[in-house]
């Protein structure tokens, strides 16, 4: 049985429009596997701590603190993560780039001699590869024509993903919402699409109705 672990970044819950996203995501994901678990990790509203003095000690030298602070949080979260087929992100974009909630769970799973070793070819990932979907929500337009401000979480997420492993990622953006409904209406509908488009080249299409 695949599992499908969803990471949801938004303080707005439900009502964000990257969870709106994510669940699209989900959608289609289940229509190839309908016998998938979802597991639900909600961290928008700051469940997650940040890593402390035990999880930096343990960062600085092999002492072994794997019982102390949010080192306990951290080993929850890596064999959640090690145990997903499937990994979808629904994050906002906070200040062009990534919401301090999933910069927290970042820390949590990129963590030194547990998800990534250290040599002499500099940083490796020991986790399995596996698709990761990632559903964004940005009041401004960060890509495209119309693009207004910089991006600095696309290639944020890709890099230091990609340090334990994953580098199967597929990025999927609602763009604009601050500019009002109407806008916030018309990315939806491109993004309709453009999920259509991937899932279908991949998987049996599903008509979800965004918008």
């Amino acid at each position: 049985m695949k599992t499908i672990l969803h990471v949801s970044c938004s303080p707005r819950g439900q009502a964000a429009e990257s969870y709106r996203l994510s669940q699209a995501i989900i959608s289609f994901l289940l229509q190839r596997e309908p016998g998938a678990i979802v597991v639900e990790r909600v961290i928008g509203d700051g469940t997650i701590a940040h890593i402390d003095a035990a999880y930096a000690i343990s960062q600085a030298s092999a002492v072994d603190v794997s019982r102390e602070g949010s080192m306990v949080r951290s080993e929850e979260l890596i064999r959640e993560l090690e145990a997903a087929d499937f990994v979808v992100i629904g994050t906002p974009m906070h200040n062009l780039t990534v919401p301090s909630a999933l910069k927290a769970w970042i820390d949590h799973v990129v963590r030194a001699r547990r998800t990534f070793t250290i040599g002499a070819a500099g940083k490796v990932g020991t986790l399995r590869d596996r698709p990761v979907f990632i559903a964004i929500a940005s009041g401004g337009r960060f890509s495209g024509e119309r693009a207004r401000q910089p991006d600095f979480l696309t290639p944020y997420l890709k890099a230091i993903l990609a340090t334990i492993g994953l580098h199967d990622l597929t990025f999927f953006s609602v763009q604009g919402t601050g500019a009002g409904p109407d806008a916030t209406a018309e990315t939806r509908i491109a993004t309709h699409g453009a999920l259509e488009q991937h899932f279908s080249s991949l998987y049996a299409p599903l008509q979800l109705g965004i918008g």
